[in-house]
């Protein structure tokens, strides 16, 4: 190599060499230096504190685009310990305006700051109202004294703004949407069910006491926003029928539901007691002990005697049957060692099938079932969703009991029993699903609450899932008739002038530990309608009436109630209107 250039590597590596050198020494210096302390100090000044932030939490809104569970702006109220002037000032305006307790944040606010420790929460959940209060009484300092304390400099308190969920409507579908506790976990309902949705994605981030730094956050993306299948119209008028049903009839409580058969949309569900939301922590002391947060869901019982049109379109489609069948009732019939007698304890004679539906017989239910057999019998209710859940989504969801053949409490009489509702336990959405069978074509749609979900800006819209199909749609249709002019050969007051529904009444016993009650009933009724092309199935459930223990009496004017205004709600006309503009 040329001498010329090695020795200009070497002047150029010496050289790199010396800088380096330098700058340890420099180093070295400075980190033993007399000032290195004011720079730890300047340094220590500007500290910060990691906390996890959350990102706003979705959205939830009704079909309409009604706001339903939202969100509003609280502060944490914590302390800068590096800042604080008057501990004493601080503790006494938190006391006058939070009603804090002066001792405990005298405590926080005067210990001494260290490396790791220089931000202490006070409180949170503070509300604007409160922040603007606390300012204020900081904007009187030199003023504002009292013979017990004065307030000298509110320096060191530091307003984090988060959010925290409100529901602008209160109590309105309470038991379907849930809450959010304080910790941010949802619980029941909606929020429950979809609650990694609609929380999005946390994220823990340092936050710097800096006050030019303060502001600068990540941007992080908020939650899911779900829009429900629920009419917040419809929802608000079955609470309102079923809080003066239960006050009326002096019932225990009560469960209306609402579904469009068509596709598994549930329109509402009115439950009995409900909580304001925005209140959520009196939730024990207002729903106690083993009462379910939605009894829609939440609560199996046996249906009584509107479980028979499940019966009767299962021996019709099994061919077991005809509407025009004949049966001699004579008050009793004996199944499996067990005499089964009519609600009456009376003989009704011959009767059709129209006629064992219309006069609610138990005696004839229980020969049709006898004509099934418990293997085909079975086989349909277990078809129609009994005995298993609907997969609604909504959490706490249970799924009743359906014994059968091959259960080591199962009898030959449950056969009997089970055929008009007794025996057997079902939540009311469970009977909304089966009974939507017959009042579309046979088929059986989810029940769902999810209509829309926009995530990311992008929108999802599920499609209605088709679960079953237990019966063909001329038997479907048969069974709508055969219910229809049963109401109308009873003048039931269930019916509604201008449409054709068909419905069935149903009067349950309940069972205790000695037996069945016989004073003391469930009362419900299911219909839906227009027979003609149904846009709805409709359910009540009065649990313990005082004014009357029948169905018929207590559950079918309800269901013309609801009813009368649902028609309204949806806009479908009357029957001759609809059949004039060819509807």
């Amino acid at each position: 190599m040329n001498n010329s250039i090695q020795w200009r590597f070497s002047t150029i590596a010496f050289s790199f060499t010396l800088v380096g050198v330098v700058v340890f020494l420099q180093l070295v210096r400075i980190q033993f230096s007399p000032q290195v302390e004011d720079f730890r100090e300047q340094g220590n000044s500007y500290s910060g504190f990691w906390r996890t932030v959350y990102p706003a939490r979705g959205q939830v809104y009704d079909r309409w685009g009604h706001l339903l569970a939202g969100n509003r702006t609280v502060y944490q109220l914590g302390v800068d310990l590096n800042h604080v002037d008057d501990p004493a000032g601080i503790a006494f305006a938190l006391n006058l305006v939070l009603n804090e307790d002066y001792a405990r944040v005298y405590q926080i606010v005067s210990q001494e700051p260290t490396d790791t420790a220089v931000y202490a929460v006070i409180t949170d959940f503070v509300t604007p109202e409160q922040v603007n209060q606390i300012k204020q009484l900081g904007d009187t300092i030199g003023v504002y004294t009292s013979e017990a304390a004065s307030i000298k400099s509110l320096d060191g308190l530091v307003f984090t703004p988060h959010l925290m969920r409100a529901y602008p409507e209160e109590t309105l579908a309470a038991n379907i949407l849930g809450f959010v506790s304080r910790n941010g976990e949802g619980y029941f309902g909606v929020e429950e069910k979809y609650h990694d949705l609609l929380a999005g994605e946390p994220r823990t981030i340092w936050f710097s006491t800096d006050p030019n730094k303060v502001e600068q956050l990540p941007d992080i993306p908020p939650g899911a926003n779900i829009v429900l299948t629920i009419d917040r119209e419809i929802q608000n008028m079955l609470e309102q029928v079923l809080d003066d049903a239960v006050r009326g009839h002096g019932a225990e409580a009560g469960t209306i539901v609402v579904m469009d058969p068509n596709n598994g949309e549930v329109l509402g569900i009115a439950v009995t007691p409900r909580i304001n939301l925005n209140d959520y922590w009196l939730y024990p002391e207002l729903i106690s002990g083993l009462i379910p947060f939605n009894r829609g869901i939440s609560k199996a019982y046996e249906p009584g005697s509107v479980f028979k049109v499940l019966t009767i379109a299962a021996a019709l489609d099994n061919g077991n049957i005809e509407p025009g069948t004949l049966f001699q009732d004579t008050g009793a019939i004996e199944i499996g060692g067990a005499t089964i007698k009519n609600w009456n304890q009376g003989a009704w004679g011959e009767q059709d099938m129209v006629g064992c539906l219309q006069h609610s017989l138990n005696v004839c239910l229980a020969w049709v079932a006898s004509q099934m057999g418990p293997s085909d019998f079975y086989s349909y209710m277990s078809a129609f969703g009994f005995g298993h859940t609907t997969s609604v989504d909504l959490a706490g969801e249970v799924s009743g009991r359906l014994k059968t053949p091959g259960d080591s409490d199962w009898y030959v009489a449950d056969l009997g029993t089970n055929s008009f509702g007794q025996g057997i336990s079902a939540t009311p959405l469970q009977m909304v699903s089966a009974v939507s069978a017959l009042a579309n074509e046979g088929k059986m749609y989810a029940p769902h609450l999810l209509r829309s979900l926009i995530n990311n800006g992008r929108q999802y819209n599920p499609q209605p899932q088709l679960i079953g199909t237990p019966i063909s749609p001329e038997t479907a249709r048969t069974i709508t008739l055969m219910l229809a002019s049963s109401l109308e050969n009873e003048a039931s007051i269930s019916l509604v002038p201008g449409y054709r529904l068909a419905g069935k009444t149903g009067t349950a016993e309940i069972p205790t530990p000695y037996g069945y009650t016989s004073n003391v009933t469930h009362t419900s009724f299911v219909g839906w309608g227009p027979v003609d092309d149904p846009a709805f199935v409709v359910y009540i459930w009065l649990e313990k009436p005082s004014s009357s223990i029948w169905g018929s009496e207590v559950a079918a004017p309800v269901f013309r109630q609801v009813v009368e205004q649902l028609v309204v709600l949806m806009d479908i006309p009357p029957d001759d209107v609809r059949e004039a503009l060819g509807y």
